[in-house]
């Protein structure tokens, strides 16, 4: 049946014209102007640290978390193109309000589930939706939450919007973390599997012990090794054998699954709890059904092309190899996120120039993703570089290892005061 509209004529109106802005009271423009003054004009020279130049066609393009290099995969832009064209932008409302069990929000869950080997996940507009909402739904007022220090922002912000007890923990130090939890009793710890600043492991088997000898919530972000990691792309938590000891697993599917969403494992009791506790899950509109097909192409791509982690590791392998013989500082790390820890942000700028100019283009990250006075270029790695591309890199590096003052690094410098330090002698009976 159609429906038919009387005619209407819309009148006609001259343009809107810009009008000023109104003048920010005094406390919040003490705070732009600090960002203009010290940060733009004093700390980056006029520039804006991010804006360095646009990568031409034969650029190495090192700044993106597509680590299997599905961006493109012709699978998952139809996977998207068909649902759109079926569903349109499906419901605009909370995914509270989804609560038949065939909803496909609720199948690609269950389907997710079972490659991770957990009763249940719950999908989220972002892997920082994610985070914030499950530390908030865990975390009370006086919940001790023990935070590896390295830990992402949302984890933080969690504990913040639950209002509980940050208690830092010195960064993949599982003997720091018991002393904490002895003195400030059971809580909630959270870790990275791989953190993303430095593209280190953390030793999961031993937190997770810590945490289940104390009685402490064990919960793990995998958004840089779930789909990277493991045989069919599981992630760290479930190829370690450690899901029965890891109560939750956190991940944003905007890296390795290429989906504007992200991810939480837990009990199937936990699910419907989570439901109407999160406030970001609630008062957010559910993920749109495009997404959903995205995910669910991405996960089967995943799952079928393994050679795309097979790949993926060989390339980390060969690059970390190359650059650790031309005395780059990255011991620290050892997965597909390499960082080059430089200091300061303006001279992050000039080696980020260099490596521009020789046609490599990582992403600068600086505070707060960073400590002050430790930002760094970040080259991140994927399975779609070739051999030749490899050795481009390799390269580059080599040519611009003694332009780039490695020594006066501030990871270099850390480097020479770790190997300074004697090493603990241990008395075996």
């Amino acid at each position: 049946m159609s429906i038919s509209f009387p005619s209407v004529v819309t009148p006609s109106f001259p343009p809107l014209r810009p009008a000023p802005a109104p003048e920010l009271p005094e406390f919040a423009r003490q705070r732009v102007e600090r960002f203009h003054n010290e940060r733009v004009q004093a700390g980056w020279g006029g520039r804006h640290i991010l804006r360095g130049l646009r990568p031409g066609a034969n650029a190495l393009h090192l700044q993106s978390n597509d680590y299997l290099a599905l961006t493109r995969h012709p699978d998952i832009i139809e996977a998207q193109r068909a649902a759109l064209a079926l569903d349109g932008n499906g419901a605009m409302m909370s995914s509270l309000f989804l609560q038949q069990e065939d909803e496909p929000l609720h199948v690609l869950e269950r389907e997710l589930a079972l490659a991770l080997g957990s009763e249940e996940t719950i999908l989220c507009q972002s892997g920082y939706v994610a985070n914030v909402g499950l530390v908030q739904s865990l975390a009370g007022e006086r919940t001790p939450v023990y935070i590896d220090m390295l830990a992402h922002t949302s984890l933080w912000e969690g504990i913040r919007a639950a209002g509980a007890q940050a208690v830092p923990v010195y960064h993949n130090d599982p003997e720091y973390l018991e002393r904490q939890v002895l003195r400030h009793g059971p809580g909630v710890v959270l870790v990275d599997s791989i953190y993303s600043t430095n593209g280190s492991l953390c030793p999961l088997a031993e937190f997770a012990a810590i945490a289940q000898r104390h009685g402490c919530i064990f919960v793990v972000d995998e958004s840089h090794s779930l789909g990277t990691h493991g045989v069919h792309g599981e992630g760290l938590v479930a190829s370690l054998g450690l899901t029965d000891r890891v109560h939750f697993v956190t991940a944003s599917l905007a890296k390795a699954y290429c989906a504007r969403a992200g991810l939480i494992s837990c009990s199937r009791r936990f699910k419907p709890y989570f439901a109407f506790e999160s406030l970001p899950a609630i008062f957010s509109s559910a993920l749109l059904p495009q997404e959903l097909a995205s995910i669910d192409a991405a996960h089967q791509v995943i799952q079928r092309e393994g050679w795309r982690r097979a790949r993926l590791q060989h390339v980390t392998r060969r690059v970390r190899e190359a650059l650790l013989e031309l005395g780059y500082p990255i011991r620290e790390g050892s997965e597909q996120i390499i960082a080059l820890e430089v200091g300061s942000e303006a001279a992050v700028m000039r080696v980020r120039d260099q490596f521009e100019a020789e046609n490599v283009f990582g992403s600068i990250f600086c505070a707060p993703a960073t400590a002050k006075n430790r930002a760094l270029l970040r080259l991140t790695l994927h399975a779609g570089l070739d051999d030749a591309a490899v050795a481009r890199l390799v390269d580059a590096c080599a040519r611009l290892r003694d332009k780039v003052e490695l020594a006066e690094w501030s990871a270099t410098r850390r480097e020479r005061r770790n190997a300074s330090k004697p090493e603990v002698m241990v008395e075996v009976a």
